[in-house]
C-alpha cells in the first residue's frame, strides 16, 4: 500500500478515555459510518449520533448543552451570529400572512429584518411600547404569531416588565385556544444577550424562547461571531432545529472552542464589568453637562423597579444624554477625544467602547428621542483610568 494511502487510512485509534478542562475540538464536514445499517439508522436530531458536520460534532453539542444550562433551558441550537439566530427564530415560527410584534427599542438589525425581508415574504410587523404591557395587548391580533421581547432595550436600556408582557401573550393564547383548540399559538421570544444567563433566569420569567448573541458575554474576547437559541419546549425546539437544518446554518469548531473557553469566566467578567459600569454611570450622572443616564440599576432609569424585582446584576452598558445646549457635533467631538473608550460596535469584550446614536432616527413611537446619545460599553480596564478618560473628554464640552 502506498504511503499516501496508508497515511489517509491509518489503523491507529487513540484510546477513548481522555478528559481535560478544555473540551476537544472536533472538525468535520464528513462523518464516517462503520456500516450501511448505521448510516441508515443514525438520527442527528436527538444528538445521540453524528451524521454530518452541519448537524453537530462533540464540540458543538457540548457548547449547546452548556448554553442551555446557562440559560436554564433544555434545548439549544447554534447559529453563525446573533442576528442569524434572530432570523432563525423569525423563519421557524412565521409564514406568509402572519404578524410579528417587536418592541420599539429592539435591536436595530432585527427591526430592519422585519421591515424589509419579512415584509417581502408577506409577514407583517408592528412596534409596541415595551414599557406598557397594555399597548402590547391592544396590538395582538388574529395574525400575531411571534412577540419579541428585549431586556434591557437596545441603546436606551429600558428594562420592561417581562412577566407582565409574557402574561399578555399567554392570555391571548388562552383566548385563542378557547375559540379554536387547534389554533396556532403565539411564541414569546426574548433577546437575552444583555442578561447573558447571569443577570436573570429567562424561563423563570415565562418566555418560550431565549436568544443570545454569543459574540458578547459568552465569548468575552471580542473576536468571535456566534448566536444561540434556547427553549424548554421540545416542539418549539424541533421547529427551530428543522429550519436550522434547511438553512444550512453551522458554526466553526474553532469558534465553538473559543466560546467554550470564554464560558468558564463569564460570571466573573459579568459581575466585574457590572461593578465598573455602575461606578462610571453614577459618576457621569453627577456631571453638569449630562441630562440623563440610562442604566437599569440606577434609580430613575426607565424600568429600574422591574430590574430590581427580576434581576440580580446588570451588563456593561450605560447610555448618556447631554444637556440640550450640547450639539450633536459637540457630542461627536467628545467621542473623538476619548482615548481608552474606543469607537466601535458590539460590547462585553475586554476593551471599552462608545458609539454616538441619533435616537430620533431610530424610534417610531411618540416620546422624547434626543438626536445625540452616547452608549458606553465598559471593558476590563481600571475604573479610575476610564473615569479619567471620560473627565478629559468632558472638559472639552465646557
Amino acid at each position: 500500500m502506498a504511503t499516501s494511502t496508508r497515511l489517509l487510512h491509518h489503523a491507529y485509534r487513540p484510546p477513548a478515555e481522555f478528559e481535560a478542562p478544555a473540551p476537544g475540538v472536533h472538525k468535520a464536514s464528513t462523518v464516517f459510518f462503520p456500516n450501511v445499517a448505521a448510516m441508515r439508522a443514525r438520527d442527528w436530531k436527538d444528538k445521540s449520533a453524528y451524521t454530518y458536520g452541519l448537524h453537530g460534532t462533540p464540540t458543538t453539542f457540548t457548547l449547546e448543552a452548556r448554553i442551555a444550562t446557562l440559560e436554564g433551558g433544555t434545548h439549544c441550537v447554534l447559529a453563525p451570529s446573533g442576528l442569524s439566530a434572530l432570523a432563525l427564530v423569525d423563519m421557524a415560527f412565521l409564514r406568509a400572512g402572519d404578524e410579528v410584534l417587536l418592541p420599539d427599542n429592539a435591536y436595530g438589525p432585527g427591526l430592519s429584518l422585519a421591515e424589509v425581508e419579512l415584509a417581502r415574504w408577506g409577514i407583517a410587523h408592528r412596534r409596541y411600547d415595551p414599557m406598557r404591557p397594555q399597548h402590547l395587548a391592544e396590538l395582538i391580533g388574529p395574525a400575531t404569531r411571534l412577540v419579541w421581547l428585549e431586556a434591557a432595550g437596545s441603546v436606551t436600556l429600558e428594562f420592561p416588565d417581562i412577566p407582565a408582557l409574557v402574561a399578555v401573550v399567554q392570555a391571548a393564547n388562552a383566548a385563542r385556544a378557547q375559540c379554536d383548540p387547534g389554533a396556532r399559538t403565539i411564541v414569546s421570544a426574548l433577546d437575552n444577550t444583555w442578561g447573558a444567563g447571569v443577570a436573570f433566569a429567562p424561563f423563570a420569567l415565562g418566555v418560550d424562547v431565549s436568544l443570545q448573541a454569543l459574540t458578547k458575554y459568552p465569548s468575552g474576547g471580542g473576536d468571535v461571531l456566534m448566536g444561540s437559541v434556547v427553549t424548554r419546549d421540545a416542539g418549539l425546539h424541533r421547529q427551530l432545529l428543522l429550519t436550522h437544518m434547511r438553512l444550512g446554518l453551522g458554526v466553526g469548531a474553532n469558534d465553538a472552542e473559543l466560546v467554550l473557553r470564554g464560558l468558564s469566566s463569564i460570571a466573573l467578567r459579568y459581575h466585574a464589568q457590572d461593578r465598573a459600569t455602575r461606578a462610571l454611570a453614577g459618576w457621569m450622572r453627577q456631571q453638569a453637562v449630562v441630562a440623563q443616564v440610562f442604566h437599569p440599576a440606577l434609580p430613575g432609569s426607565p424600568g429600574h423597579a422591574h430590574w430590581l424585582r427580576d434581576a440580580s446584576a446588570a451588563a456593561c452598558l450605560f447610555s448618556v444624554v447631554f444637556q440640550p445646549h450640547i450639539t450633536p457635533a459637540q457630542v461627536d467631538a467628545f467621542c473623538d477625544r476619548l482615548r481608552l473608550f474606543r469607537l466601535g460596535y458590539s460590547w462585553a469584550g475586554p476593551v471599552s467602547l462608545c458609539v454616538p446614536y441619533d435616537l430620533s432616527a431610530m424610534r417610531t413611537l411618540p416620546g422624547p428621542h434626543p438626536a445625540a446619545l452616547v452608549r458606553f460599553a465598559v471593558g476590563l480596564e481600571d475604573v479610575a483610568d476610564l473615569q479619567a478618560d471620560l473627565a478629559q473628554a468632558l472638559a472639552g464640552l465646557s
